[in-house]
């Protein structure tokens, strides 16, 4: 599926009925995909999400393509390092992925953060079946960067992620607020 004439696997959706051609990976996940190098992020070439749907489906192509180090490097920085990079890669292979439906993006929840609840397709030798969950995501702004449209970036947040924060301590994001004013209600 890596080819680039292929529709993009976040605009498959198992149970839309659509007549009109989809969205190829690339003219849609691809230069997301492609700013994304080895160890950190090429902020000179790279795409960013403008929305928290848009990151959801770009780690959605991500997992159909095999593509662990994005999913790794879309992730809170400071949950990056818990992640085990082969195990999602395993994953990632061993899904025989089927489709995405974004049921509903809340683009604003407070000051940086939104959720979008989605089904991810996937086929058993059941027959098809749906992952359903809602996500958190933040915006965080990176002080350091010279392009300010680049200086904002969509993470999502993994709440499957043991974190030895409390609530009284700052926040995970680096927002300077406490966790439980900030992240600490979405995770």
């Amino acid at each position: 599926m890596e080819s680039s004439l292929q529709p993009c696997p976040c605009q498959v959706n198992p149970h839309a009925k659509t007549s009109t051609a989809l969205p190829t990976y690339q003219d849609c996940c691809q230069p997301y995909h492609d700013g994304f190098f080895g160890e950190g992020v090429d902020t000179a070439n790279s795409v960013t999400a403008d929305t928290a749907e848009r990151l959801m489906r770009t780690r959605y192509s991500a997992f159909v393509l095999v593509k662990p180090e994005y999913i790794v490097k879309t992730t809170l920085p400071a949950q990056q390092k818990l992640l085990d990079i082969q195990a999602i890669e395993q994953w990632a292979k061993d899904t025989s992925w089927a489709g995405l439906n974004i049921v509903k993006h809340t683009p604003k929840l407070g000051k940086r953060h939104a959720q979008v609840e989605f089904q991810a397709y996937f086929q058993t030798p059941e027959g098809l079946q749906a992952h359903h969950e809602l996500s958190a995501f933040v915006k965080i702004k990176d002080n350091t960067a010279a392009d300010k449209k680049q200086s904002e970036r969509w993470y999502f947040l993994d709440p499957t992620m043991a974190m030895s924060v409390t609530q009284k301590q700052p926040c995970i994001c680096d927002s300077g607020e406490k966790f439980k004013r900030c992240c600490g209600g979405y995770i």
